[in-house]
């Protein structure tokens, strides 16, 4: 039996059906039928204006962002696969905040759905800080599918690292 690490915490009948999908050489079929297409967001620039498309269109009254981009570094230091920093410096007699939204690189491969998941996520983090059941409602506000989204990210990550890129 293969470890499912991405699957940590889910039922056993769960990962019992993603093992014979693994077993069977199937995961990647079963996500190449939900998701057929890789995106087109291949820049910074272009990241940057999606996400703050979907800012504008959900969190209006949040501070802008400063910078959105991928980043090829987030899995291996973070174990993340995204992260929203906020830095405040302070520059004269006045408090200067920067908001950034980093997302792993992997999504510049990935389903057009994923991606947005993703962004959902770290958006949600310009109001709630935390993990908690207002940031899980904001991110199901922002992306109805959100949480079946996470799960398939997960089913995504596991056919990455037991089979290679999807697309």
């Amino acid at each position: 039996m293969q470890e499912l690490k991405y699957l940590a915490g889910y039922s056993e009948q769960l990962t019992g059906q993603v093992q014979r999908l693994i077993a069977e050489q199937q995961l990647g079929e079963v996500l190449r039928r939900r998701y057929p297409l890789a995106h087109e967001i291949k820049t910074d620039r272009a990241l940057y204006d999606f996400t703050v498309e979907l800012k504008n269109q959900f969190l209006r009254k949040t501070q802008p962002l400063s910078k959105v981009a991928f980043d090829s570094k987030i899995n291996v230091i973070h174990h993340a696969l995204g992260l929203h920093t906020f830095i405040s410096r302070v520059q004269g007699g006045n408090l200067k905040a920067k908001n950034e939204i980093r997302v792993g690189v992997v999504f510049k491969t990935a389903p057009l759905e994923f991606l947005r998941m993703i962004v959902v996520h770290e958006l949600a983090h310009l109001r709630e800080k935390d993990h908690n059941k207002a940031f899980y409602n904001l991110c199901e506000h922002m992306e109805p599918a959100y949480h079946q989204l996470e799960f398939d990210v997960r089913l995504y990550l596991t056919h990455l690292d037991l089979f290679g890129p999807l697309y």
